[in-house]
């Protein structure tokens, strides 16, 4: 917000309770100038709280569009393994028709997606990383390279990565050979 030039304000330190000072501080100003106006009397931690409740509405907006964004992720990685496994129908019955494990399809599957994964959050880190000093001021309580910060955002992704990963593998896991092979 830019300053007003037409607006001043003053800080004034009282032993008293500043509300109790409010209607003396007007008529101070009164006698000085009476076409002065006082507009807002606030104290120092009315204005603290103020400044206080902008930022946990921002980071409350921001926790918001993060979950949004991580939900609208996991559909997409839902939706991509999905897509390969359906693509690769006929080579998984073929497999599993000469003896490979459901097990080891599902965790061919899963490897797949978190190889990819594990290349998006190197990536994802290392522009964190390098990005962390713009956002230093805005940040309290935690440093702008905080490791806990950034292990526990890697291991939140890898996991959600995981899981979105697993359901196709485990529906890849459980096809029929005989109906696998008939797709084609």
């Amino acid at each position: 917000m830019a300053p007003r030039l037409d607006a001043m304000s003053y800080v004034i330190r009282t032993a008293p309770a500043p509300g109790a000072l409010t209607e003396l501080i007007r008529r101070a100003i009164g006698e000085v100038d009476a076409n002065l106006a006082l507009a807002q009397v606030r104290t120092l931690q009315d204005t603290l709280d103020r400044a206080a409740a902008q930022m946990a509405f921002t980071m409350v907006l921001l926790a918001i569009a993060a979950g949004v964004s991580l939900m609208l992720g996991v559909i997409g990685i839902y939706g991509a393994m999905s897509y390969i496994v359906s693509q690769r129908t006929a080579e998984i019955g073929v497999r599993l028709a000469l003896g490979a494990e459901p097990g080891s399809v599902a965790w061919m599957v899963v490897r797949q997606g978190g190889i990819v994964a594990f290349a998006g959050i190197i990536v994802g880190l290392a522009t964190a990383f390098a990005g962390s000093r713009l956002i230093a001021s805005l940040l309290y309580g935690v440093g702008p390279r905080d490791p806990g910060v950034f292990a526990g955002t890697t291991l939140l992704l890898f996991v959600v990565v995981l899981l979105a990963c697993w359901l196709p593998a485990r529906r890849a896991a459980r096809l029929s050979p005989l109906e696998a092979l008939r797709t084609e």
